[in-house]
């Protein structure tokens, strides 16, 4: 049986030592100090004997585990116990739990053994709010209302036909450019040449040098032919006075077309029964069963939102190691509310068929 205790209740831990050490804890790097000094009021310590289950595959997540003392070893489902496999051994610092990324009904994913005298920190779930980190484009730093892939997709008019981007500063992190901004800006910069009637139809694109996402990218647009209902666009995406981008876009006047064979729609799980991309990352941060090595570099890296909000049908818990089937089912939108701009959502729609295709 273990024994468990409260550290801001009993004080029997020293809770300066317990701010050092949650401050050497990988997961916890991106929390300001004031949110470990909450931490810290809030674990209880639950001690665990040589042999003993710390959780139990199947079993309701409690929180979030941290080794304080002593070693552990997770034990995963369908796979032979290598008592070699270092990745898999817990030891100080090292962190593990279920249940604290959105899913009421969430598990444990793998049996975790104590291979010494163990003692753990946990985090119960119903404070998992704590392990939340204020990333840059969350509303609490952003007071604009529109949606972030609206505002990636607002051009600065510079002259007739010739346009500037306005780079998002969280978007110097990725050092290029994405392939899906540079569709979407071009494509924004061509609807602005044509009337409000033509909608976009199709388009081709061509990428002809890496974008740099530190210097501005001007878009100069050419008008190649207006007709009655058709209109045709080539757009250049030009830094350092060089072309690293083409775009060829036709624009038509709405009217009826032929009627496709459409695709019957799989049998997958609906958006509301799904994890985002932030809480799969959250969950994925804690899973056990995922090596220790990759969860510390993805909790110390910084993280950066998508515009694009995408739920996974069938979420894996695999890295760029694990083989898997060459196949995804997702549901995939814009995040906000968009303004009701035909042109706007026709740009979108392409950054979100590109999306699809990258993944």
């Amino acid at each position: 049986m273990n024994i468990k205790f409260q550290l801001g209740l009993f004080g029997l831990v020293n809770l300066v030592s317990v701010l050092e050490f949650l401050a050497c804890v990988p997961l916890l790097h991106r929390l300001p100090s004031s949110s470990l000094k909450n931490l810290s009021q809030l674990l209880i310590v639950k001690s665990y004997e040589i042999g003993e289950y710390v959780v139990r595959e199947g079993e309701p997540g409690e929180g979030l585990y941290i080794i304080w003392e002593g070693e552990a070893k997770v034990i995963r489902p369908g796979i032979a116990d290598d008592e070699n496999d270092l990745e898999f051994q817990l030891k100080r610092y090292d962190y593990f739990g279920s249940g604290i990324a959105g899913l009421s009904n969430a598990v444990h994913r793998a049996d975790v053994v104590a291979l010494t005298k163990l003692s753990c920190l946990v985090l119960p779930r119903e404070h998992s709010v704590l392990l939340q980190a204020k990333f840059i484009g969350s509303a609490e730093k952003s007071h604009e209302t529109c949606s972030l892939v609206e505002r990636i997709l607002h051009l600065e008019p510079i002259m007739v036909d010739i346009f500037q981007e306005i780079t998002p500063s969280y978007a110097q992190n990725y050092g290029n450019v994405f392939g899906g901004q540079l569709v979407g800006q071009a494509l924004a910069a061509a609807s602005k040449s044509v009337d409000r009637l033509k909608v976009a139809h199709s388009l081709h694109a061509y990428f002809l040098r890496a974008g740099d996402s530190k210097i501005p990218i001007q878009y100069k647009v050419k008008r190649l032919r207006d007709g009655r209902s058709f209109a045709t666009r080539k757009v250049n995406a030009i830094q350092k006075e060089k072309v690293i981008f083409t775009l060829l876009a036709s624009f038509q006047n709405e009217e009826l077309g032929f009627q496709h064979q459409e695709v019957s729609m799989p049998s997958v799980p609906t958006p509301d029964e799904l994890l985002s991309m932030e809480e799969l990352r959250e969950q994925r941060l804690i899973d056990p069963r995922l090596p220790m090595t990759f969860r510390n570099k993805i909790a110390t890296a910084e993280f950066v939102p998508w515009p694009i909000e995408i739920r996974f049908c069938e979420p894996r818990p695999a890295t760029n190691q694990t083989k898997s089937p060459p196949s995804l089912r997702y549901w995939f939108r814009s995040k906000g509310k968009l303004s009701d701009d035909q042109a706007l959502h026709s740009e979108i729609a392409e950054n979100l068929i590109l999306l699809y295709i990258c993944i």
